[in-house]
């Protein structure tokens, strides 16, 4: 049976927790929950490790802060998005406000590459979460756009961001999983590579494949957010009344 939002159990901004004993604060069990988190990605994310990192705590005495894993979930994914600064109101240039939201954001997600592949598995309902989209969609209405419209390309934007999250995690992972950590390695890989493309018909690939070349994965994702935004202001209410 589904959990109804509602319910209290479905997410911690809806529930009160009284404080605990031994002097234990949230704010440092989530501290600790990021350390962990950072250090070992999300699978190394457990109520037991987070104890451990505190010291001298059961994990039962975590719950009576944050009532679960979920929890805690919401509790780092919201303290991540904190370190986002999101100006107090949109500034006269809307691409500005949108590109450097997206740089903050992007640069976040590299801190914290296990965010990208939280950040679906939980409502967004965080404070910080939530003023964070209120900015962008400010920023897009601003513009004459109607919030449904706004929404739509604010959710479009972070979809790029945490899809480049994810796809950089991953291919952490399968460098890791391959032995691929060293320049000969990737000589090595890339030399196969280019014998495959060769033999499955693909020439274009096997020739950028014998001299790879192109942005660094920062510059990849700014230009991917220029080409978004791109698209956005080619629907804005002017531009399309001048076209």
């Amino acid at each position: 049976m589904a959990t109804s939002f509602s319910d209290s159990g479905a997410t911690i901004w809806t529930r009160q927790f009284p404080e605990g004993r031994r002097g234990l604060r949230r704010a440092e069990i989530v501290r600790a929950a990021l350390a962990v988190a950072d250090e070992g990605g999300r699978h190394a994310l457990t109520m037991q490790a987070v104890a451990a990192r505190l010291g001298p705590v059961t994990p039962m005495a975590l719950y009576r802060h944050v009532g679960s894993k979920d929890g805690l979930t919401d509790l780092m994914l919201d303290a991540a998005v904190a370190e986002v600064e999101v100006p107090d109101a949109p500034g006269a240039d809307w691409r500005a406000d949108l590109t450097g939201l997206a740089a903050r954001t992007w640069q976040m997600i590299v801190r914290h590459p296990w965010w990208a592949e939280l950040v679906h598995t939980r409502p967004p309902a965080g404070p910080h979460l939530m003023r964070r989209t209120e900015f962008m969609l400010a920023v897009l209405t601003g513009q004459g756009l109607p919030v449904s419209s706004a929404m739509t390309y604010a959710a479009l934007l972070d979809r790029h961001l945490v899809g480049a999250g994810l796809q950089a995690a991953e291919e952490h992972r399968m460098r890791v999983k391959y032995g691929l950590e060293g320049p000969g390695d990737f000589v090595a890989a890339i030399k196969a590579m280019t014998d495959l493309a060769d033999d499955a018909g693909c020439p274009l690939l096997r020739d950028w494949l014998t001299a790879p070349s192109g942005p660094s994965e920062d510059d990849s994702v700014a230009l991917g957010v220029d080409c978004l935004l791109d698209g956005v202001a080619a629907r804005l209410p002017g531009h399309q009344e001048a076209s």
